[in-house]
């Protein structure tokens, strides 16, 4: 049932009968329904007296006005209604005699009057606005009043910290394989700290680095590291965990810069440090230098291959040199990195640090602090010389038999006209007599290689083995040449 028109007298059907074609029924009081009781109907305007209504297409709506309602006041008891008696038809209902006239019925759409002494009922729909407004009021004065008192407690407690603390850290926390911490973590159990002091009254000596070459206790380090003590002198090698055992040297050559010592009571369980390839490095590789400038034990640096095949010329400050056709870094090298590993990426050595290019021109590592420019032996080579050290205690050089003058620069390695001491410049029966050789000639490329003074033809030589066949281009009166020659051997450093 639409309730459009609640509160709005209704006109009557114009063909209705005026008085129900049923027999009367007596009358009673309406009785409220308990549905009435327990939600009061709000109270409606009244209707005015009834008039006459014209027909449903001729009279609209009408709204009637509000009427305040009744004071609240306990009403008298109603007055007995005597019963109804039968109504006649086509007599008017209320006129004098019978029937009686029936008790006034609210016409449909009025409201109930209240009974007695009942609570009035709210009004529909402004009360239910109202209420509304309230209960949102409430609600927001609610969440406020909680944020307000959220924001005080925070106020009071201060500001809360959000920093996690180490403890909370991921117990399994890994670095990655190939980082530079992975690769140091994991080499430095294998590098040690090299002290080397002289036999004689003053103990000179100085720092180095090495590294465990075998489970046997060897370590591979630099000639120059440990020739103080290599008469009468002692030495010691100190691991990263403190742990430090005395050594001795096994051999050393000068002419390769390199040298093995073993430790006298190895401990069990050395890891060796896995070799590499010098051949297949590339400029550009990444590197790991690790060892202990000036005395800075397991210092970490790195850097990358920033040349090769670099001719080196290096004194060890006793008045020999060393040669060599070194990587060159820019990995930050000083003094005390001598001796330590030259890793790649994978932590596999591939070079032994030996040399420094300082500000004032020379080579050596008693010059100045690094500036870029370091220098490693290739390991493919200094493996071949430990090798032998460890065999035979004495090292084993290539040679082609002819004597080079070392001054000059730039034009290639030039056969001097007379050896030391007055003795011929080209062994007679040797290599390079062999291979048609004669003095005066100036070799310009060795096995591919450019060659432009006599150390670079050496550190070139010393790439190969005795017994290698190896290509030579040479000029002579203006003319160049090739040949070949076939190395000979030199045992020791004498």
């Amino acid at each position: 049932m639409s309730t459009e028109n609640e509160g709005t007298e209704v006109p009557a059907d114009p063909t209705a009968p005026s008085v129900p074609a049923t027999p009367p029924v007596p009358a009673t009081p309406p009785a409220v329904p308990p549905a009435a009781e327990q939600a009061p109907r709000p109270p409606q305007a009244p209707v005015e007296p009834a008039a006459p209504v014209p027909s449903a297409q001729e009279a609209p709506t009408q709204v009637q006005p509000p009427v305040p309602p009744a004071p609240p006041a306990q009403a008298p008891a109603a007055a007995p209604v005597p019963a109804a008696e039968p109504v006649t038809a086509g007599a008017p209902a209320g006129a004098g005699g019978w029937p009686p006239a029936p008790p006034a019925v609210p016409a449909w759409g009025e409201p109930v009057p209240a009974p007695s002494g009942a609570p009035e009922a709210p009004r529909r729909r402004g009360g239910g606005l109202v209420a509304a407004v309230l209960v949102a009021a409430l609600v927001a004065g609610g969440i406020g009043g909680g944020i307000g008192y959220w924001a005080a407690q925070r106020e009071d407690r201060g500001p809360e910290s959000t920093t996690v603390s180490s403890g909370e850290a991921p117990a399994s926390f890994k670095r990655e394989a190939g980082t530079v911490a992975a690769v140091a973590a994991k080499a430095l159990p294998s590098v040690v700290t090299i002290q080397a002091k002289s036999g004689d009254v003053q103990g000179e000596g100085g720092t180095g680095t090495g590294f465990v070459y075998d489970q046997e206790g060897h370590i591979v380090t630099n000639n120059h590291v440990v020739a103080s003590a290599a008469e009468g002198g002692t030495l010691s090698a100190t691991f990263s965990d403190g742990r430090t055992y005395d050594a001795e040297v096994v051999g050393r050559a000068e002419g390769y810069d390199v040298a093995v010592i073993k430790l006298k009571q190895p401990p069990k369980g050395l890891k060796p440090l896995p070799l590499g390839d010098s051949d297949r490095v590339a400029v550009g590789d990444a590197t790991i230098a690790i060892g202990a400038p000036f005395g800075l034990s397991n210092t970490v640096t790195t850097g990358i291959i920033s040349a090769k095949n670099r001719p080196v010329a290096s004194g060890d400050g006793g008045g020999s040199n060393s040669y060599m056709s070194a990587l060159q870094t820019d990995a930050s090298i000083n003094p005390g990195n001598s001796g330590g590993p030259l890793l790649d990426a994978a932590g596999a050595v591939i070079g032994i640090n030996s040399a420094i290019q300082s500000t004032g021109g020379g080579y050596g590592q008693s010059q100045a602090g690094s500036i870029g420019l370091g220098f490693a032996i290739p390991v493919n080579q200094a493996k071949a010389v430990a090798e032998q050290l460890i065999k035979t205690g004495k090292p084993v050089y290539p040679v082609i038999g002819a004597t080079v003058n070392m001054n000059e620069k730039g034009e290639g390695a030039r056969i001097a006209e007379q050896g030391a001491g007055g003795t011929e410049s080209v062994t007679p029966g040797g290599p390079a007599a062999e291979a048609g050789l004669r003095p005066g000639d100036v070799i310009t490329s060795f096995g591919g290689h450019a060659i432009d003074s006599g150390p670079t033809l050496i550190s070139e030589i010393w790439t190969h083995k005795p017994g290698d066949e190896v290509k030579v281009t040479y000029e002579r009166d203006g003319k160049s040449a090739s040949t070949t020659v076939v190395l000979g051997k030199r045992a020791g450093d004498s």
